[in-house]
């Protein structure tokens, strides 16, 4: 099989989610203001760690041994 490794889709996963979760903490601290640039920042900061939790998760369910 090529590709990444369980442990290493284990790690994207948890990564991630810990990323998202540090995103969530910032926005409800500073919120988003009518700031474009923070609104961008957000938006793909969460398209990457949502993209890649997701694509991690769904690996994960079909990696076989």
């Amino acid at each position: 099989m090529t590709g990444p490794t369980k442990n290493e889709l284990w790690f994207r996963l948890i990564f991630s989610l810990g990323g998202l979760a540090l995103l969530a903490v910032t926005v409800m601290v500073r919120g988003i203001s009518n700031s474009a640039a923070l609104v961008e920042v957000v938006g793909i900061a969460g398209a990457f760690f949502g993209g890649t939790a997701i694509w991690s998760a769904l690996k994960l369910a079909r990696h076989r041994d």
